[in-house]
């Protein structure tokens, strides 16, 4: 019995070996490489699942350190169900550890204040600068009003992200879904992890921060490295344009890391782009509002429109104000509202309403001359000269559009961008 049985596990043996050798069981003799194949496929799949985790798992650690919610703001959904939305991009003049000239938490002003709307149904990303200068009614918060008249961009000093999300808001009746705030310095650390960027240069110049080297800039393309950006997004004293020239080199640098930063290059690079990114930046947008943004939004980052908010340069007490008619309030309003697929509405704010008052009593935004205007600030039947602003008259009273064609008046401008 134990022999028959020893045989015919041996004849089964044979017949096995047999049959694998003929082509049968399955028919992987007949194609052996299709098992080498899928243990292939199979250990690649695995690599593949197991570095993408590593990046999602990495970059959610990178990024979830950045979230911080707006306070008296519910979060918006609006990505989540792939609405249009509207960005405000804070630039901020502190260092990346929040100091500066050896002041421990300095908050600084936010230098650079640029509306960024995505539609992604129009595949349309279009970015509006407000100049740091205009003159507004600062917010601290939503149903806080300080009642203050100051340039916009102390409104990040005042109150935080909050006061200046929402006095933006109220001047130009539109609303912001988010807010990232980056500190300037760290413009140089992205640029670098993506690659660095390629701008037109409008003309040729040299800058350099106090203390540093000198970047030099010639006119027509360049391709600029990290300082390089920094240094082209920081001048303005030899810009003809003033602050409004500075803005627009602003947008070239920041449309070109979008484009970078979409490349298939960057990839690579990607925990550099999360590392520059995540010590620096604040923003109310979450780690699963960054991936929608990715997966159905990234289409828009190929249409990128540009424009600014185009004030009327005068002078309060040695300084610089940009005041922005009715009429180019309006106009950017309306702008922004249809990127959003929002309807027009009339604006009917402080600053309209100053507009109007200033406007009765004299005060023209076509104004060309030499002679000084005065624009007053408080609403009342006797004007105070504490409260008035005086024009020197200004280059800058044209409407801003797309195109960046905007000056329509002459005479000279406020010297003291």
């Amino acid at each position: 019995m134990d022999n028959n049985n020893n045989m015919s596990r041996a004849q089964r043996k044979i017949s096995r070996n047999s049959a694998l050798s003929n082509g049968n069981g399955g028919g992987s003799g007949k194609h052996p490489f299709l098992k080498v194949l899928g243990l292939t496929l199979m250990i690649v799949f695995f690599a593949v699942g197991a570095y993408g985790f590593r990046l999602y798992a990495q970059a959610q650690n990178s990024l979830g350190n950045t979230y911080k919610a707006l306070d008296g703001k519910s979060p918006s959904a609006r990505i989540s169900d792939k609405k249009p939305v509207s960005i405000l991009l804070l630039g901020v003049d502190t260092t990346d550890n929040g100091v500066r000239d050896s002041e421990k938490d300095y908050r600084g002003n936010s230098d650079t204040m640029i509306i960024v709307t995505v539609n992604p149904k129009t595949k349309k990303t279009t970015m509006v600068s407000v100049p740091r200068d205009t003159m507004t009614q600062i917010w601290k918060g939503v149903g806080s009003n300080t009642k203050k008249i100051a340039k916009i961009n102390s409104a990040y000093n005042i109150g935080n992200e909050e006061s200046a999300v929402v006095t933006t808001e109220k001047l130009l009746n539109v609303p912001i879904d988010y807010y990232v705030k980056v500190d300037f310095n760290s413009l140089k650390k992205i640029v670098n992890a993506v690659g660095g960027v390629d701008v037109k240069v409008p003309f040729s110049f040299s800058y350099g921060d106090t203390g540093e080297k000198e970047s030099h800039f010639k006119k027509g393309k360049m391709h600029l490295n990290g300082k390089q950006a920094l240094d082209y997004s920081r001048m303005r004293y030899e810009d003809p344009e003033g602050d409004y020239g500075r803005q627009k080199r602003q947008r070239q640098v920041i449309t070109a890391i979008i484009k970078s930063a979409a490349s298939a290059k960057t990839f690579t690079r990607y925990q550099k782009v999360l590392n520059s990114i995540s010590n620096s930046m604040t923003t109310n947008l979450s780690f699963t509002d960054m991936q929608s943004m990715f997966i159905n939004y990234s289409s828009a980052a190929k249409n990128i429109g540009s424009d600014h908010l185009q004030g009327y340069g005068s002078m309060i007490n040695g300084s610089s104000y940009e005041i922005a008619s009715t009429k180019e309030l309006q106009r950017v309003s309306n702008k922004l509202r249809k990127q959003l697929d929002l309807s027009q509405e009339t604006l009917s704010n402080h600053e309209t309403k100053l507009n109007k008052y200033n406007e009765k009593l004299g005060f023209s935004f076509e104004y060309a001359g030499t002679q000084t205007q005065n624009y007053v600030t408080t609403i009342s039947t006797t004007t105070s000269s504490n409260s008035s602003v005086g024009s020197t008259g200004s280059t800058n009273s044209g409407v801003g559009t797309e195109n960046e064609s905007r000056f329509t008046g002459s005479g000279s401008g406020p010297s003291n961008y």
